[in-house]
C-alpha cells in the first residue's frame, strides 16, 4: 500500500472515531439530562406514594368536582415558569409574593387541596416525597378523572425554595398574546405545534371568569363570535365592568362541561370559543390544520396531549441535591443554621 492511500486510511479512521466519540459524547450529554428523574422514583423509598396520590385525588375530585381542573391548571403554570419544582404552591412572605397572588394565577384554587394529599404522603412515607412530583402526579390523575388519558410520568422531582412570581408574564402566555407568542413560549420548553394546539385543549373543561371575556362583549361584541352564543355569554356577564370576586363566569364548553375531549376543537372552529386566543387557534394557518384533525379525531388529540404533558413535566426540575423536600407545600423548610 503507497503512501497516499495510507494516509488516506489514517484521515478517514480518525474522522469515523473522532465522529463516532462525538455522537456517544451527545448521547451521554442527553442521558444525563434525562437520567435524574425516573419512573416509579420511589418503588423503594415510598412504594405506595403513587397510590396514595391517586386514590387521594379520586375521593377529593367525588367531593369537589373542579378539584380536577384546578389540578389540571397546576401543572401548567408550575412547568412552564422556568422549573417544575412547585414554586406555584409557595405562600407570600416579607421578602416575596406568592405566583398564587399575580394576574397570571386569576382564578386558580383549590391550593389546600394538594396539603391534603401532601399529608396523606407524609403519614405514610415523612420526608421523602416532594410536593413538585405531588403537583404533577395529581394533574396526571386528574386528567383521567375528567375522561382524559393517563399518562405515565417520571419522578424525582425536589422543591424549589423561591417564588418565581417576578418571572410569570416572561413564561406564561396571556389569553390575548398572540398565536406566535404563545408558539414561541412553549417551543422554548421543547413543546412543538401540535403538542401547543393539544394543551390549549384544556379549555375544554372548567370556566372562564367573565373579568377575562367581558373585553370582547363591551362596548361591542366581538364580529368574531358566533352570533347564536352571543345572548348565553351576555347573560352571564351582563356587567362591562364585572367584580372579580363574584362568582361570575362562563363555561368553557356547554356540551360537555365536565369531560376533556376534543368538543373544544369543534366549538372554536364554529366560532364558540371564549377567549381571544380559543380564536385564533381555530384560525391561524399554523395551528388551524392541527385543530381540525383534532376535531375529527380525539385519539390523535390524546396522543398530542399525552405527550405534551410528558414534555412540560420534565421541564427543567431540580434534582439530586438540589432544592428540598418540603414538610407542607405552601412552605419552604427553614434553613439549618
Amino acid at each position: 500500500m503507497g503512501f497516499f492511500q495510507l494516509l488516506l486510511l489514517f484521515l478517514v479512521t480518525s474522522f469515523l472515531s473522532s465522529s463516532s466519540l462525538a455522537v456517544a459524547g451527545e448521547e451521554a450529554s442527553i442521558g444525563a439530562k434525562n437520567s435524574s428523574l425516573a419512573l416509579n422514583f420511589y418503588e423503594e423509598s415510598c412504594p405506595q406514594a403513587e397510590e396514595i396520590i391517586k386514590s387521594q385525588v379520586k375521593l377529593l375530585y367525588k367531593s369537589h368536582k373542579n378539584t380536577a381542573f384546578s389540578w389540571l391548571r397546576n401543572i401548567f403554570h408550575d412547568c412552564a415558569v422556568q422549573s417544575c419544582d412547585a414554586s406555584l404552591l409557595l405562600d407570600s412572605t416579607r421578602r416575596s409574593i406568592s405566583e398564587k397572588e399575580m394576574d397570571r394565577s386569576f382564578g386558580m384554587r383549590n391550593f389546600k387541596y394538594i396539603e391534603t394529599i401532601k399529608e396523606a404522603v407524609e403519614r405514610e412515607c415523612p420526608g421523602v416525597v416532594s410536593c413538585a412530583d405531588i403537583l404533577v402526579l395529581s394533574a396526571r390523575d386528574a386528567i383521567v378523572e375528567i375522561g382524559g388519558p393517563y399518562t405515565p410520568l417520571k419522578t424525582g422531582r425536589r422543591d424549589g425554595r423561591k417564588s418565581r412570581a417576578p418571572l410569570l408574564e416572561q413564561y406564561l402566555p396571556d389569553h390575548n398574546e398572540s398565536i406566535s407568542s404563545v408558539l414561541d413560549k412553549f417551543s422554548a420548553i421543547g413543546i412543538d405545534t401540535a403538542g401547543v394546539v393539544a394543551l390549549l385543549g384544556s379549555h375544554s373543561v372548567g370556566r372562564t371568569h367573565c373579568t377575562k371575556l367581558v373585553h370582547r362583549l363591551y362596548p361591542e361584541v366581538d364580529a368574531n363570535f358566533n352570533p347564536d352564543h352571543i345572548p348565553h355569554m351576555l347573560k352571564k356577564c351582563p356587567d362591562p365592568i364585572p367584580d372579580p370576586k363574584a362568582v361570575q363566569y362562563v363555561r368553557n364548553d356547554r356540551g360537555t362541561p365536565m369531560k376533556l375531549d376534543n368538543n373544544y376543537y369543534r366549538n372554536i372552529l364554529d366560532d364558540k370559543g371564549l377567549l381571544q386566543v380559543d380564536h385564533d387557534l381555530a384560525h391561524d394557518r399554523r395551528t388551524r390544520p392541527i385543530v381540525k384533525k383534532m376535531a375529527k379525531n380525539q385519539a390523535y388529540f390524546f396522543r398530542e396531549f399525552a405527550r405534551a404533558i410528558r414534555l412540560l413535566s420534565e421541564n427543567n426540575p431540580l434534582t439530586g441535591k438540589k432544592g428540598e423536600i418540603r414538610k407542607r407545600c405552601n412552605v419552604a423548610s427553614k434553613r439549618r443554621a
